[in-house]
């Protein structure tokens, strides 16, 4: 096991040391922080089963927005590619990576497609007065599985830039604003 790890190219680093890599660190862990607010704030009327349900949304948010801190930090995805590639090499399936790769996005798709579908039913009453939110977890989902499509041209859109902003830049901040700017009124006028 020791052997495998060492032929790994990741290392625990941070994953992305630029300004906007950090700035998006920030973004995603004041996000996380503003969920954790939201679900302490979260009343509705005397309704404690709805009540629960909020507060369990929102923390449930908060933690996914902390892990994908966690893993903008350690870069995460890229010790997930190289441990599939090694195991690929080892044995022998290398030349079919593709196939896998497909398979895995798709595999990716369908449990975060399953995992929303989840979420909507369990809080489609809450969810009704938080559209924002629901627009932004849709956001967040849409730009993980297009990130975990590590195809050669999904990079090239990804980096390439717009008036002087990558795509991949406005795709990830964009989803955390609007989870941010969602728990920020939550917050305000807690219900």
């Amino acid at each position: 096991m020791v052997e495998f790890f060492s032929q790994l190219g990741w290392r625990p680093t941070i994953g992305d040391p630029s300004v906007m890599g950090w700035l998006t660190v920030a973004a995603y862990a004041l996000a996380a922080l503003m969920c954790f607010i939201a679900a302490s704030r979260s009343r509705i009327g005397e309704d404690l089963a709805a009540r629960a349900r909020l507060r369990r949304l929102w923390q449930w948010v908060g933690a996914f927005m902390a892990f994908l801190c966690l893993n903008k930090q350690l870069d995460l995805q890229t010790l997930l590619t190289e441990i599939g590639r090694e195991w690929a090499v080892r044995s022998g399936w290398y030349g079919n990576r593709r196939i896998v790769q497909f398979l895995f996005v798709m595999a990716v798709a369908i449990i975060a497609i399953a995992i929303f579908v989840f979420i909507v039913r369990r809080t489609r009453l809450l969810l009704k007065e938080r559209k924002l939110l629901l627009f932004g977890l849709c956001f967040m989902i849409v730009f993980i599985i297009v990130r975990a499509s590590s195809f050669h041209h999904v990079g090239v859109f990804l980096g390439t830039e717009i008036w002087g902003i990558r795509v991949n830049w406005a795709l990830e901040l964009g989803g955390i604003g609007l989870i941010a700017l969602s728990a920020a009124r939550a917050i305000r006028n807690p219900c």
